[in-house]
């Protein structure tokens, strides 16, 4: 009975460890299928990798985190004492050997071994977890489901469709098309341009979505000998189809713009045909570093890292960095042009790149004070060309910045300690210079006073921001507290420990703009401030020149200049003065004739009123031509945005042609016309005023008795 209870343990320890892995493999399936699915579309037979390796990866982190092989006998026993009431908290003396148990832990065992062979192989606790699992597992694969359906059934964003590994455009998935009765069959082959790298395909459909300078070339069969097939595109273009054999017909043509087309056999014409151009879309460029204007401080490397992404929807076919040298000053300004490629070849034509180019200043013949300006062209495979916008890099002057020119102006000088800066950058690059020639004691000795000094001036400027100062002046106040006399004080208690803040001189100081460039200083000389305490005064040299730009920016900023101006006012003449003649001025008088426009609109309104009206009578021969007369304007809108217009085209035709107006033709006819007619914009207007009945005339008579 001893062998078997301990068997039993042992062998509800696997199940445990089992189920525990099995809950974990459901869970990352799950996770599996809807990560393969959600990728599928985009990247369709990588996605099933990708669902591969998010199981692996979802599998390893909850095994870490769970870690169910590490589950014991003694964990085991304690977990069967929760969930049997029957085993009296007493499992946990089947595993000990029998020589360290007492009398009374004997004859427990020998109870407990019974129960223990007796209990269930499958704990319900583990068959829980396993349970839920797989109800997630089941709701993770309808999910997965459910997106794959909608990934077939979504429309692209150039009007496909995906179905599987096979992309159709829509005209397969739109209704069929009504076409004439003596049309047996079509066959539309359409060839894309060679800047695509697409093959030729087929179709069976009128209605044509191609690319950009794509040839369509038309097969028209029909069941009986006709004269003559002709497709008329736009109401206006005529194309004659040629007769190869008896009921056989052929054309080919040029699509560069779109519009709609119709077929007419001997005459007949049939329904409109839509035709849509995509056009080639010019190469985009992200540009990931650098910023828009980069500053390379002093100490900094003069290195410019280009990163970019350029992509086109069919191909890129060759990118390029054009760069601008700008040396010296003033007049002497000189420039120079450069061009650099990345080093990647286009061959391939791919349809997304990931550029990168390191520039060296130095090869540039820059030096400080000087800037690059560049920007990045790419050129897709249809020979169009987009750029970005300009970026600019410039070289810390550091001459420029350590001179006394913005100090010795008689405008606005600052206080004596907002030039010290200066003094701290001269103070550490003497000391690098002299580095090899101090011993490591008074090298160490002198970072440190100048980490202090920089520590004073960056107390200095605190006090403008409202920082409290570092000294020991409370511990007066902290004595005055510990008198007698003084306790219970909260006013003093208050006054002692609470930071003011909320002082309105304080607050209104300084503007906002230069609170925040004054805490851009104070950060960047703390950072300097840290590296000379390190003994590091050849990282610290960077920050300390940042901190002397911002002052000297600031500075400049705070500088105002108002220029003298002077004011000759003409010579009088005094025979003139106070004569009172006004002879010679006139009144100046302005005549312009003005006609009304002519509203182009008026047809389409026009055209509104009457489908208005159409619901509750029939529509006049007046009507018809004003409608007529909006078919027109509409059609040549059509030729422009075929998918907006078309339809209400065919609705008003079939509206003229027929005597009863169907509601959905009249419902598109005034959405397209609605689309049509420009937004109208509320303007204000007058009060019409009341008639006053003479009252202001008699009223004025009167006054002037």
């Amino acid at each position: 009975m001893e062998q078997a209870a301990l068997h039993k343990i042992k062998q509800l320890q696997q199940r445990y460890i089992g189920y525990q892995l099995l809950a974990d493999a459901l869970l990352a399936t799950g996770c599996a299928f809807l990560i393969a699915s959600i990728l599928y579309r985009p990247w369709q037979a990588r996605a099933v990798w990708c669902g591969i390796v998010s199981f692996m990866v979802v599998m390893g982190i909850l095994a870490t985190i769970r870690r169910p092989w590490n589950t014991t006998l003694a964990t085991l026993c304690r977990y069967l004492n929760v969930t049997y009431p029957q085993l009296e908290e007493s499992s946990a003396l089947v595993i000990k050997p029998a020589a360290e148990l007492n009398l009374l832990e004997s004859l427990q065992r020998s109870k407990v071994e019974q129960e223990i062979v007796h209990l269930p192989g499958q704990p319900p606790l583990v068959m829980h977890r396993v349970k839920k699992a797989a109800g997630l597992l089941a709701l993770a694969l309808i999910l997965s489901a459910g997106m794959l359906w909608l990934g077939k059934h979504w429309p692209t964003a150039k009007g496909g469709y995906y179905f599987g590994d096979k992309k159709t455009t829509a005209q397969n998935a739109a209704p069929p098309e009504k076409v004439l009765p003596q049309i047996d069959g079509v066959t539309l082959k359409i060839t894309p341009p060679a800047y695509t790298g697409k093959p030729a395909r087929q179709q069976d459909k009128f209605t044509i979505i191609a690319e950009e300078g794509a040839v369509v070339t038309w097969h028209i069969s029909t069941n009986i000998a006709v004269n003559s097939v002709t497709l008329l595109f736009n109401e206006h273009e005529k194309l004659a189809l040629t007769h190869q054999k008896s009921t056989e017909w052929a054309a080919q043509r040029l699509l560069s713009k779109p519009g709609f087309y119709q077929v007419s056999i001997d005459g007949k014409l049939s329904d409109l045909y839509q035709i849509q151009v995509v056009k080639d879309e010019l190469p985009a460029i992200h540009i990931k570093s650098p910023r828009q204007y980069t500053h390379i401080d002093a100490g900094e490397v003069p290195r410019v890292i280009i990163n970019a992404n350029v992509s086109d929807d069919y191909g890129v076919n060759n990118a390029q960095i054009f760069a601008t040298v700008a040396k010296g000053s003033g007049e002497s300004v000189k420039f120079k042009d450069t061009v650099f490629s990345f080093n990647t070849s286009f061959g391939k034509h791919n349809r997304q790149y990931n550029l990168q180019r390191t520039i060296d200043l130095p090869k540039l013949n820059m030096k400080p004070g000087d800037e690059l300006y560049f920007y990045v062209q790419a050129q897709d495979t249809h020979q169009q060309k987009n750029r970005t916008d300009v970026l600019i890099v410039s070289i810390q002057d550091t001459a420029q910045l350590l001179s006394m020119d913005g100090l010795v102006a008689a405008a606005n000088i600052k206080p004596e300690y907002f030039r010290s800066q200066r003094q701290i950058i001269l103070d550490t690059e003497k000391l690098l210079k002299e580095k090899d020639s101090i011993g490591v004691t008074t090298f160490k000795n002198r970072c440190n006073d100048l980490g202090t000094d920089q520590k004073m001036l960056r107390l200095r400027y605190g006090k403008f921001l409202g920082d409290e100062e570092e000294g020991s002046h409370e511990d007066n106040e902290h004595d005055e507290l510990g008198k007698a006399e003084n306790f219970g004080n909260a006013a003093m208690v208050m006054d002692a420990y609470t930071d003011k803040h909320d002082n309105a001189e304080d607050a209104t100081f300084l503007e906002p703009a230069v609170k925040a460039q004054l805490k851009a200083t104070l950060n960047e000389m703390w950072k300097a401030e840290l590296r000379l305490r390190l003994y590091k005064p050849l990282e610290a040299l960077p920050f300390e020149y940042k901190a002397l730009r911002l002052l000297k920016d600031l500075q400049q900023k705070s500088r105002s200049f108002v220029a003298k101006t002077n004011y000759n006012p003409p010579p009088l003449k005094p025979e003139k003065r106070l004569s009172g003649d006004l002879s010679k001025i006139g009144s100046p008088v302005n005549q312009q004739t003005s006609r009304p426009g002519m509203d182009k609109y008026e047809t389409l309104k026009k055209a509104a009123g009457i489908l208005e009206q159409s619901k509750h009578q029939a529509l006049s021969i007046a009507d018809k031509r004003i409608l007529q007369l909006a078919a027109q304007q509409l059609a040549v809108r059509a030729s422009a945005q075929p998918g907006i217009y078309l339809k209400a085209v065919g609705a008003l035709r079939r509206m003229l042609t027929s005597n009863v107006v169907q509601p959905t033709d009249r419902s598109i006819i005034e959405k397209a016309i609605q689309k049509s007619l420009p937004s109208s914009k509320t303007s204000p207007y007058p009060a019409s005023a009341t008639a006053d009945m003479g009252l202001a005339q008699r009223y004025y008579q009167n006054l002037n008795r």
